[in-house]
């Protein structure tokens, strides 16, 4: 189902593909690198409905670190069982199931001959993505998760406390408590789900305990913000762990007069990237698009996008000349291309002596 059609009746539609799964050997579910609460929470989903329709275990698999102490809380409180990719032997599975990232897209490590089955996505759909067996991509739900706790409905299946409380994080998370691109199906199961999550568990996600590290990035980033009109462009320098590129873009969000947030920081020979913004004409998924054009990898939708420029050697000069070129192309997809760069630090107000 992709576009209108995924209003189509999702009883029929999982009855559907459950019915093909029965027939097929061991379930691989694979979810994007570093994942997020919204991957993990819908591989939890999709391994509990095979579960209870098909009596059949599911492993899912990951590549990259779960490093952001939020996600790395939630895996563990609500003991969701994780496989590295790399200890899989692809040849073992059957079926293939990919959840909120597509073939191609640059964020998952699923080697490319590996056929995907089932595709499940939030985000706008790639033509690579057509050739799967089962295809179900709502671009205008704001959270994957959403779409498998209609899964669940629809097939009358349980949610215990535990996986209540992933997909309600998920959606909390994803969308910052419906503020950002959710819809109504997503506001329906924000609700819904509200009341079954253990409200213990959602503090100790919430509020973990973060490392020493975490609050240098964040000095990092402060220290090197330029604001070019409403535009705020950061680099975090290398990185502890790439969830926090999009964690900082989300911070400065926050800003006074800024409506656009293009962060960056070098992980693993990569440049991370993420772009948030709140201007409802500009679709970040396109923009990201544009300025890693010829150099790199990016995806996304409305207001939310990330991408990834590989191959960044550690040299300062390399490193500067990437950084040069996506500002240059930022300020020039956006009309700024005579904006001021000013820097936070210079915008520090005059506060009164003591």
């Amino acid at each position: 189902m992709t576009g209108e059609a995924a209003v189509l009746d999702t009883k029929s539609y999982t009855d559907e593909m459950l019915n093909w799964a029965r027939g097929q050997g061991k379930i691989l579910i694979v979810v994007h690198d570093n994942p997020d609460p919204d991957c993990l929470a819908s591989a939890m989903a999709l391994r509990h409905l095979f579960v209870m329709k098909l009596n059949r275990e599911a492993t899912i698999a990951f590549s990259g670190i779960i490093g952001r102490s939020e996600n790395l809380a939630m895996a563990k409180e609500l003991e969701i069982p994780l496989v590295p990719m790399g200890l899989l032997d692809f040849g073992e599975f059957s079926v293939v199931c990919m959840l909120d990232t597509q073939p191609g897209t640059g964020n998952n490590s699923l080697p490319p001959s590996v056929k995907v089955d089932i595709l499940i996505d939030h985000h706008p759909i790639r033509e690579a993505s057509k050739a799967c067996r089962w295809v179900d991509i709502r671009d205008d739900y704001g959270v994957t998760a959403t779409i498998l706790y209609e899964y669940l409905c629809a097939q009358n299946v349980q949610i215990s406390t535990k996986l209540a409380t992933a997909l309600f994080y998920a959606i909390k998370s994803e969308t910052q408590d419906l503020g950002r691109e959710a819809n109504k199906p997503d506001r329906e199961a924000y609700l819904r789900l509200f009341a079954p999550s253990n409200k213990k568990l959602l503090y100790e996600i919430t509020h973990p305990k973060l490392p020493v590290e975490y609050f240098l990035t964040i000095n990092t980033a402060i220290e090197n913000a330029m604001i070019y009109g409403r535009l705020l462009v950061t680099n975090l320098g290398n990185l502890c762990f790439p969830e926090i590129v999009a964690e900082m873009a989300d911070f400065f969000l926050r800003l006074e007069g800024v409506e656009t947030v293009l962060t960056m920081g070098r992980y693993s020979e990569e440049m991370i990237l993420s772009l948030r913004t709140t201007k409802h004409d500009l679709n970040a998924g396109v923009l990201i698009k544009k300025i890693v054009e010829g150099r790199g990898l990016a995806g996304g939708h409305g207001m939310m996008a990330g991408g990834k420029i590989d191959n960044v050697g550690a040299a300062q000069e390399e490193i500067r000349e990437v950084q040069e070129l996506l500002v240059a192309r930022m300020l020039a997809e956006l009309g700024l291309e005579g904006a001021k760069a000013v820097s936070l630090g210079s915008l520090k107000p005059m506060l009164p002596g003591p």
